[in-house]
């Protein structure tokens, strides 16, 4: 009897560290870009979720080789209301990839597939085009997954609701109705880390023509089965029985997404629908595989080959971070949705799931907040100095916006710095690096510029690859 009041009491502690633990990172999320000499100040979740325009987010913590805990916030579709649980499907975007790769190595270790044999030999249904870049080396499963086969189509946009869907080999070929270039070598495979979504969708036929099965049952049977990712899946489109979790998309201006989301026949690349949660399994899988633990999926030397960078800090499938603990990580961004992913080599990590183009922000506030709470080192914000302009000249960047892409956005002056509220996010602070050029305090927007006339006029402002144009 005494046993069992002291495992309770144990097991009440814990609950109740965790969730002191999950309160600490609602509450302390602070800017990814921080003013030399001035206080980071902290914010709680949902104020940034206002301010980045962000409709739901989804986190899973891993702590101690373990899912500490996982939570949904906000809501998983406007119209509806219907809030973000934990078990809410969001896409993924990229961070298909390394589960992909981890299906590939899978298959390397069952002999079906070698590292670095020519893919050509094994395709059936295509075969990558050679050329006087592949006559001495060739684009193997070690260089597609590491993204360094020298080969071009960096992502994909996917397709919307109603819009035809191409094969595989016709997105390979950039055949119609595919949107996006061919997929083909056009550096020396080997010499240059060149990010390529195209590599990943190579890997993905390639899969399916060893297997003999459609890539959504080859994973699920490979990876997400053994896992128990039971809220996973590479289906594209998304089957009917599971819709009703998933999230509806939004883009930057916070417009939905055409019929909720896109559907992206690259499912290697950017097609799994997945949770924080699962996404955690998979890395706890991967750290204790690792650590000789498990083999469920992949054995040590398999986890081993996987985490050994190649070119870039870029391993099989994963970046790897290093810091003091090195961290294996990876992005993900599909129409509408952006998510992270970052687990460490000593059993710690966290997911961050999001139904909004402006979520990664967010997500990276989030890492830095768990960070702090958990001990986690090399996630301090960057460093930026601001110089000080006088009031009119802060003033005369005062004015309305509006570009074709993103809309109206409204420029004032507040205090020493630039304050903009557009629809992409809800009053960002820019700071002056220069007369005309500025930066904002996260590292999810980029910086902007403003365009003056002959006269001295201001005119437009310019972000990346948008332009607005001062209206008044």
């Amino acid at each position: 009897m005494r046993t069992a009041v002291v495992l309770l009491v144990a097991v009440s502690l814990e609950v109740r560290a965790q969730e002191s633990a999950s309160a600490a990172v609602e509450r302390h999320l602070t800017a990814t870009v921080v003013l030399k000499g001035r206080e980071n100040p902290r914010h709680s979740l949902a104020d940034r979720m206002r301010a980045y325009r962000v409709p739901g987010v989804s986190i899973a913590v891993i702590h101690r080789n373990r899912i500490a805990w996982a939570k949904g916030y906000g809501v998983a579709d406007r119209s509806t209301g219907k809030a973000v649980e934990a078990v809410t499907l969001f896409q993924a975007g990229s961070i298909s990839k390394p589960v992909a790769a981890a299906g590939a190595l899978k298959l390397a270790e069952s002999g079906k597939l070698a590292l670095d044999e020519d893919v050509n030999v094994k395709l059936r249904s295509w075969k990558v085009p050679n050329n006087e870049l592949t006559t001495e080396e060739n684009v193997s499963i070690r260089r597609l997954v590491s993204h360094t086969a020298g080969l071009t189509v960096h992502g994909f946009p996917g397709y919307a609701a109603g819009s035809p869907v191409p094969t595989l080999t016709q997105v390979l070929d950039g055949a119609s109705p595919a949107n996006t270039p061919p997929v083909r070598v056009n550096a020396t495979p080997g010499s240059i880390w060149w990010y390529s979504g195209g590599g990943y969708t190579i890997l993905q036929l390639l899969m399916q023509d060893v297997s003999g099965e459609s890539f959504p049952a080859l994973l699920k049977r490979l990876v997400l089965a053994p896992l128990g990712m039971s809220h996973s899946s590479y289906e594209q489109p998304l089957a009917e029985t599971n819709r009703s979790l998933a999230a509806t998309g939004y883009n930057a201006a916070g417009r939905q997404v055409s019929g909720n989301y896109h559907t992206y026949p690259e499912m290697a690349a950017a097609g799994l629908w997945t949770t924080p949660s699962d996404l955690a399994l998979f890395a706890i899988e991967l750290q204790a595989a690792r650590e000789g633990r498990s083999a469920r999926v992949l054995s040590q030397a398999s986890v081993d080959e996987m985490m050994k960078v190649q070119k870039g800090n870029w391993g099989l499938g994963f970046g790897i971070k290093p810091t003091p603990v090195k961290w294996f990580f990876h992005g993900g961004a599909d129409e509408g949705f952006r998510a992270e992913f970052l687990a460490s080599f000593d059993g710690e990590g966290i997911v961050v799931m999001t139904n909004s183009d402006n979520g990664s922000g967010l997500a990276q506030e989030l890492i830095q907040s768990a960070a702090g709470v958990y001990g986690w080192r090399g996630f301090a914000p960057r460093e930026r100095e601001a110089v000080a302009l006088d009031r009119a000249r802060l003033e005369s960047f005062e004015g309305e916006y509006r570009s074709d892409q993103l809309g109206a956005a409204t420029v004032r002056v507040d205090g020493d710095h630039l304050r903009i509220t557009s629809a992409v996010f809800d009053g960002l602070d820019f700071y002056a690096a220069s007369p005309t050029h500025f930066f904002p305090l996260t590292s999810a927007f980029p910086d902007i510029d403003f365009v003056l006339n002959a006269r001295g006029e201001v005119t437009a402002v310019k972000g990346g690859p948008v332009t607005a144009v001062k209206v008044k």
